[in-house]
């Protein structure tokens, strides 16, 4: 499941790029629950937890059914 985890947020990073921050994988467990960890910009940006949940969380949940949930640390 890491694998594919991975190759969606690959779909993502572009977006994420284009306003100087990007997304690292730090775990994905067996529950479904995915840890990132925002980078660069989107570390520190006011719009950071609409950027995960509606944005990261929801194209993870499309490319990857088994995902549950995505939380930031």
């Amino acid at each position: 499941m890491k694998e594919k985890v991975e190759a969606a947020l690959e779909k993502i990073r572009p977006a994420l790029k284009a306003d100087g921050g990007d997304v690292e994988l730090v775990d994905v467990a067996s529950d479904g629950v995915v840890k990132v960890k925002l980078t660069g910009a989107c570390g520190a940006c006011p719009f950071a937890l609409m950027t995960l949940k509606q944005g990261i969380e929801e194209t993870l949940k499309e490319s990857v059914p088994e995902v549950k949930e995505v939380v930031a640390v």
